[in-house]
């Protein structure tokens, strides 16, 4: 496999200006997405980690995030 960094490079610095084109409402909206997408993650993480601690019950160990 054969990365150009060039090209990789350009295509962040292109996303980039994407994402700060869009009025904040997308943005917030994106923010959203991500934070449901973190604590799903977060929660199969725990559950792999701790199952016979939670009983199924992932929320005690993310209880004090936000």
């Amino acid at each position: 496999m054969t990365f150009d960094l060039q090209r990789i490079f350009e295509s962040k610095r292109q996303f980039r200006r994407e994402l700060a084109a869009l009025p904040i409402e997308e943005k917030l909206r994106l923010l959203d997405a991500l934070r449901e997408r973190h604590l799903t993650l977060v929660k199969h993480r725990a559950i792999q980690r701790f199952p016979p601690l939670l009983d199924g019950d992932p929320s005690v160990l993310i209880s004090n995030q936000a």
